[in-house]
């Protein structure tokens, strides 16, 4: 009896936590789907409404410029929204399996699907597979010719990298940043079938200034385990120094998209509801945020996807007025 005692315990996974109470919508899916709806962080949307919102800001722009009318620009919306979901998704679980030894070492991931042994490395990469499978029919069935290439390449290598960078530079925001917001780019070719050079390269900028902004804040919430575990981040690199550089991303962010507005040649809507009031919020961002409190930190992070509302009603109001809709 002894040695079938000591065998059981050495079945036991090394991270195992007891497991708490599931959150919505988990708490109604069958116990076996919960780890890999985890995995896609159902229970968190804000990381699949940051991702929607280049999706959304590009398509209304577009939609502006070539006058779309109301029920493909509807369509294409609801395409960009599912989108959104299969890349964030894609995206949470090859960064699980990269980072599963660092996150068993931080406190806020530590019970998380892989580094709580609740799931399996091979069932997460066949779980990874299928979302592939899915990502690239998907967007194969909505986009085509350059902006199917523009959806696939943020869906396969751009996320893929990310996590590896964590290791070797403390600049994985800035790859963030581009993989975030590709979204533009194929929202704003699928819809007009242009090239616009000087628009998509200010817009793009201008939304990587912003997804520096709010992940490196959210890299404030693990800095002291990061530095343990060996992670680097734009938080550990400027310490002192962060909310200079949150003056800067935010200031660049508004600027350039001012700049973006004038190239599509944007009616006063959008300069007064989408840049002024970006502005604000990210006045009012700076001077609530405490970047020692981990809980502020996360707060301030869904702020951000609030924060796309206000862009997107400057755009679809001005989309709107120009159909002579309102």
């Amino acid at each position: 009896m002894g040695h079938n005692h000591s065998e059981e315990k050495a079945l036991i996974p090394i991270y195992t936590i007891p497991a708490s109470t599931p959150k919505f919508p988990l708490n109604f899916a069958p116990e076996c789907a919960r780890p890999y709806l985890e995995l896609i962080r159902l229970e968190k949307p804000t990381g699949t409404i940051l991702m929607f919102w280049p999706f959304a800001w590009g398509l209304t722009m577009a939609a502006f410029r070539v006058q779309t009318p109301p029920s493909r620009y509807a369509v294409k919306l609801a395409e960009c929204l599912i989108g959104a979901f299969l890349l964030r998704g894609s995206a949470c679980t090859v960064n699980d399996i990269f980072d599963r030894h660092v996150d068993a070492g931080v406190e806020r991931t530590r019970n998380r699907p892989l580094p709580s042994g609740r799931i399996t490395v091979t069932a997460t990469y066949t779980f990874l597979s299928m979302q592939y499978a899915l990502g690239i029919t998907f967007f194969c069935f909505t986009v085509e010719k350059l902006a199917l290439w523009v959806a696939l390449f943020q869906l396969l290598p751009l996320f893929a990298i990310y996590p590896l960078l964590k290791r070797y530079t403390h600049w994985p925001q800035a790859w963030l940043g581009f993989a975030m917001n590709f979204g533009f780019i194929t929202a704003w070719i699928a819809m007009t079938g242009l090239v616009d050079v000087p628009l998509l390269l200010t817009s793009v900028t201008a939304c990587w200034c912003w997804t520096m902004l709010y992940d490196t804040i959210y890299a404030c919430q693990d800095i002291q385990d990061d530095v343990k575990m060996g992670v680097c981040s734009t938080a550990i690199l400027f310490g002192e120094w962060i909310r200079p550089l949150l003056v800067c991303c935010g200031s660049t962010f508004l600027f350039l998209l001012a700049v973006a507005g004038f190239i599509n040649k944007q009616s006063y809507a959008y300069f007064v509801f989408s840049v002024g009031g970006t502005a604000s919020h990210l006045v009012w961002q700076y001077f609530t945020v405490d970047l020692d409190i981990p809980r502020s930190c996360w707060q301030n992070f869904n702020r951000n996807g609030h924060l796309g509302w206000i862009i997107w009603t400057g755009l679809m109001f001005d989309y709107l007025f120009s159909l002579q809709i309102i």
